[in-house]
């Protein structure tokens, strides 16, 4: 398996995504950013199917769409009413565009499938490096701002008190949160990327009690969700995100009952 290019690329990119997406996943959940991760991730894909019309890196025109509507939604700061009404009429606004984008470009549908639902075939060793810078700024950020996001996320209240400049965070954060969805969608794709960003860490939240506890079992099912696909995937020749998807859903099931039966005692 490991003999050829495109698996050794695939996992070498899915180590690093699941990395991110284990660490600013427990992020997304704390700060309630879930429905917003899966409308950038439909955002992603009209910025992908953007870059097959103009001739670009899909990944590229993928994190230009991304990191403009993160930036965005960061500017409305709290009104919240106004944002969630924005992110439900952008969502609808950029699949449209998706369509139509990969429609002008005259591509077949193969296309489409590989930017919604991901490619392990499809990652080419320059996009694997892409991947890796993206990945490794992502985290060397995280690292940087952890006290400081960890104290936001998790007591706003006590944040906004200490810090004056909360938004600029907030808004910090979301660009590490588009970059994360867009790297995350060459191995999951676009439709389905906020299933590696936020089920590990929603399944971490049900068996840890300390905000570490969560990264660390976070970033391991996430690993173990992206190495376990993606080797099904070769061996079957089905969907990885299928394999992803439904090893952190049944994790997460059983994380709950195993919360309910805890508590009970």
């Amino acid at each position: 398996m490991f003999a050829l290019e495109f698996m050794r690329n695939a996992y070498l990119a899915g180590s690093l995504i699941s990395l991110v997406c284990g660490i600013v996943g427990v992020f997304v959940m704390a700060r309630r950013l879930s429905f917003l991760t899966h409308t950038l991730s439909e955002i992603g894909f009209s910025g992908a199917s953007f870059g097959i019309w103009i001739g670009i890196p899909p990944l590229n025109g993928m994190l230009f769409f991304t990191l403009l509507s993160a930036i965005f939604t960061g500017k409305l700061g709290k009104r919240k009413e106004q944002s969630d009404a924005a992110t439900s009429a952008v969502s609808a606004l950029f699949m449209g565009l998706g369509v139509l984008f990969l429609s002008l470009s005259n591509k077949n549908s193969s296309y489409a499938t590989n930017i919604l639902f991901g490619s392990i075939v499809g990652i080419s060793s320059s996009e694997v490096y892409q991947i890796v810078f993206l990945a490794l700024a992502v985290l060397f950020i995280m690292i940087l701002l952890y006290r400081r996001l960890k104290f936001t996320s998790f007591d706003p209240e006590g944040a906004g008190i200490v810090y004056k400049h909360e938004n600029i965070l907030s808004i910090l954060f979301l660009v590490i949160l588009a970059m994360s969805v867009s790297i995350s969608a060459q191995i999951v794709g676009s439709l389905l990327v906020f299933v590696l960003i936020t089920l590990p860490a929603a399944s971490a939240q049900n068996f840890c009690k300390s905000v570490f506890g969560e990264i660390v079992f976070s970033t391991i099912l996430a690993l173990i969700g992206t190495w376990l696909g993606l080797y099904l995937s070769y061996v079957t020749n089905w969907p990885v995100t299928f394999f992803i998807a439904l090893f952190e859903a049944i994790v997460f099931v059983f994380s709950l009952a195993g919360k309910q039966i805890i508590q009970r005692i």
